[in-house]
């Protein structure tokens, strides 16, 4: 294996030099895409609806063509459902990524294209590797086998020729694997789709267990179950003991910061290493590409073109947005993309900030939907998260996961906020905990410390500590258990708080 090793190493660190190009001529590089995106779907439906064939420049594109939520694009995207072809993309699509981004009940079903698959999703686990490779240059990694934990897919009842498929992103991507793949990965792939979660992580645990298992890609709420039960499974007292050389956690869709203290209880080596991805149902998008960095470089040649909304900017009427040239360092803005899969200028509902503009480095800071602005304090999903993991720091408490949303303003009763915190450390004092908690979110935003001063908009927030299982629970409740599917850190509304706090007290 030693020999295996080495030659994919090698191959791994030959892409970094494409990688070196983009970074180096970024808007160039977008450019190129925008025209090519236009030229090969000039002659689809939307292309001849919007003309694309008359389009020279960005400015045309962008006045020419609308931004797009779901509810706009789904008219066409019902219709690829149903079998038909040549709508928003030239090439046939035969898979649709399932993904519902919250608890809604509704899903979202995202066109994936051939090129999609070969020239986005693949190519970024490839660039990936590279990329880790290209830091930890004595890896073993290819010395024994990765853990992917993903979703499901089904066949697309809507489709009449019945030769169409849908599921999470993940799933798409392991059913599409070349077969060489499977030689590197674990579990088999018929354990690896299978839709029944609770089926799932016994069989994944009792399957790879007994693999030398050097890395894990997927979720890092689902991962922490998973590892919790090999570990049972084998009476270890941690994961080392099953896989001594595991080195390495590839993770993404949530903020790895609050779950870094439980994975450093279960894998406790300094050698283990935490690699954050972006990657969606929509695409893959960014990849840490430095050691210890709290951020991730921007993927420019996947065949993605992106545009930006400033956040203040979008809720107006129309709102403008920028190409990747004018975005400025340190602002929130709502993602638009454009893909080799059909999607036109659409909000994909992620909020990013620029720590870099050279390299064009993001970060996650949240969702579109996903914040509370009730009294103007505009907490962002990335200030919640921060908050969260200091308070966990300072207090040597731990958690699994939170749920925030407002407390609205009564007669005789100010604003505030109201948080469901499920510890697998508690904190020896919660009042403490809150109070770091608060302090934390003064510091991180502004807004909020204005609207807390003197407890005039907003009062101290307060936490409800809930036992081990309770989202686990919730989201079972909801048919949502794995996959994308996972909980709300923040909502402008109070639906899914009250809704776990009524669950609670059926319980009790």
């Amino acid at each position: 294996m030693g020999l295996i090793n080495s030659i994919l190493t090698w191959i791994m660190k030959k892409r970094i030099h494409q990688i070196e190009l983009f970074m180096k001529y970024p808007n160039e590089v977008q450019e190129e895409w925008m025209r090519k995106l236009i030229r090969m779907a000039r002659n689809t439906e939307f292309g001849r609806e919007y003309d694309f064939s008359s389009i020279e420049n960005y400015q045309q594109f962008a006045s020419r063509v609308p931004l797009h939520s779901y509810e706009q694009l789904f008219p066409y995207i019902e219709r690829l459902m149903r079998g038909e072809q040549n709508i928003l993309w030239p090439s046939e699509i035969r898979w649709f990524s399932k993904s519902s981004g919250t608890t809604n009940a509704r899903s979202k079903f995202i066109p994936v294209s051939a090129e999609a698959l070969e020239e986005c999703h693949f190519k970024g686990g490839k660039d990936l590797l590279s990329i880790y490779v290209n830091n930890f240059p004595d890896t073993r990694i290819f010395d024994g086998k990765n853990l992917a934990v993903g979703g499901s897919h089904q066949l697309n009842e809507n489709d009449p020729t019945a030769s169409s498929h849908y599921g999470d992103v993940s799933a798409v991507i392991m059913q599409n694997l070349p077969v060489w793949a499977e030689f590197i990965r674990t579990p088999k792939l018929e354990t690896a789709l299978l839709s029944n979660w609770e089926e799932k992580i016994e069989r994944l645990a009792r399957e790879t267990m007994n693999e030398n298992v050097t890395s894990i890609a997927g979720v890092p709420t689902w991962t922490v179950l998973l590892i919790q039960r090999i570990v049972e499974l084998a009476r270890a007292k941690n994961i080392l003991e099953v896989w001594p050389n595991l080195e390495v956690f590839f993770h993404g869709a949530v903020s790895f910061a609050p779950y870094r203290k439980v994975f450093e209880e279960l894998i406790p080596s300094s050698r283990m290493n935490y690699w954050e991805i972006y990657n969606a149902s929509e695409g893959f998008f960014g990849i840490q590409d430095r050691r210890e960095a709290g951020d991730m470089l921007l993927m420019l040649d996947y065949g993605i073109f992106y545009e930006f909304i400033p956040m203040e900017e979008l809720n107006n009427t129309s709102p403008k947005a920028i190409p990747l040239g004018e975005v400025q360092l340190n602002r929130n803005y709502a993602m638009v993309i454009t893909t080799n899969a059909g999607l036109w200028r659409y909000l994909i509902g992620d909020t990013v900030r620029f720590t870099s503009l050279s390299p064009y480095r993001i970060r996650i800071s949240g969702r579109t939907k996903h914040y509370i602005n009730v009294f103007g304090e505009e907490l962002m999903v990335e200030n919640a998260e921060s908050a969260i993991e200091r308070a966990c720091r300072l207090t040597g408490a731990s958690i699994d996961n939170f749920t925030a949303a407002p407390v609205y303003l009564g007669a005789h009763q100010k604003g505030g906020h109201e948080w469901i915190i499920e510890f697998t450390v508690p904190p020896p004092d919660l009042e403490e905990f809150t109070r770091i908690l608060d302090e934390s979110l003064r510091d991180l935003n502004s807004d909020y410390d204005a609207k807390r001063s003197h407890d005039l908009a907003l009062v101290a927030p307060k936490i409800h500590s809930v036992k081990p299982g309770t989202f686990y629970n919730w989201l079972k409740s909801k048919g949502k258990l794995g996959g994308q599917h996972k909980v709300p850190r923040l909502s402008n509304t109070r639906e899914y708080l009250d809704d776990i706090l009524m669950m609670i007290q059926q319980v009790n």
